[in-house]
């Protein structure tokens, strides 16, 4: 969930880690035993004035898949479900109405199950978990492709998102 963000203007950091739990400072092994109540997730720096809420939220609806309650394509569990975590009145609405929108557009014959939750601490990850697609990209490339994400980017959103 890292490059797409990172990639665009106005972003002034991406960094991969941890929110939504109770427990404090986990660990990516505690995450994935599904103990701990985080999301996996990217916390963004973004300057307002030249990349706005609104395309964040856009952006974001266009890296996943929001149908899905148990996961993320190839990963299962609590821990890789999506969701949208607000610090503002504004970003709760801003985020609402672009679930809603996207409900209504017909994109999906599912109903959008991506809840929007009030922001809870967020704990970074891991070193090696940073800018992976930076330092994996091989890896990266491939598990993109072969956990359906990329097919599924193309097909509900076009082959310009990356």
């Amino acid at each position: 969930m890292v490059k797409p963000f990172d990639e665009q203007p106005g972003i002034e950091s991406a960094l991969s880690g941890y929110t939504g739990g109770n427990k404090e400072n986990p660990t990516y092994k505690e995450v994935c035993s599904e103990t701990t109540g985080h999301y996996e997730a990217v916390q963004i720096t973004y300057d307002p004035n030249v990349f706005p809420y609104e395309r964040l939220v856009e952006l974001f609806w266009q890296q996943i898949d929001p149908t899905d309650a148990g996961g993320q394509f190839y990963d299962r569990g609590g821990s890789y479900q999506t969701a949208i975590f607000y610090h503002t009145d504004e970003q709760k609405q801003i985020a609402q109405v672009s679930k809603e929108t996207l409900q209504n557009s017909g994109r999906f014959n599912r109903p959008i199950v991506t809840p929007i939750l009030p922001a809870k601490p967020f704990y970074p990850a891991e070193e090696y978990h940073q800018d992976y697609y930076k330092k994996n990209p091989a890896h990266y490339n491939r598990y993109r492709i072969g956990s359906g994400r990329q097919t599924f980017i193309e097909q509900n959103w076009g082959s310009h998102n990356d």
